[in-house]
């Protein structure tokens, strides 16, 4: 072969590997920025969720705060209702004390009248059977 024919095939692979080897470069770099772009709208998108994620945990902090006040308000409540029920009763018992010393005191002036006033009279009903309001009968 001549040395010329050599020459320009070796030109036509030398300049035929060049253009791979540019068009191969051009891709990557078309590659690269596709990837960096693709890279921005990550971070975009991770930043807009990240800033949901704060809010969101921010309104459960407040949901949380906001039952655990409820649950304190409701707790108090009720403590407050057992110590008047606790008041109340008692009150009931001293009461109930105070009536039973009465009861004592008048079975100590009128023995065996607490006996015949244990039922309490109804509205127009007499303390006792033989107590009738009314005169004679007639027959």
């Amino acid at each position: 072969m001549d040395t010329w024919l050599i020459v320009l095939i070796v030109v036509v692979v030398v300049i035929a590997l060049a253009l791979v080897a540019l068009t191969m470069a051009k891709r990557n770099r078309i590659a690269g920025a596709r990837k960096r772009e693709q890279a921005r709208e990550h971070l975009q998108e991770a930043q807009l969720r990240g800033t949901r994620a704060d809010r969101e945990q921010a309104l459960a902090e407040e949901q949380a705060a906001r039952a655990r006040r409820e649950q304190a308000e409701v707790a108090e409540r009720a403590a407050r209702a057992e110590q008047e029920a606790r008041q109340r009763a008692a009150q009931a018992h001293e009461e109930r004390s105070a009536a039973e010393e009465l009861r004592a005191k008048a079975e100590k002036l009128a023995p065996g009248l607490s006996d015949r006033h244990v039922a309490q009279p109804r509205d127009g009903e007499p303390t006792r059977p033989d107590e009738s309001e009314g005169g004679a009968t007639r027959r």
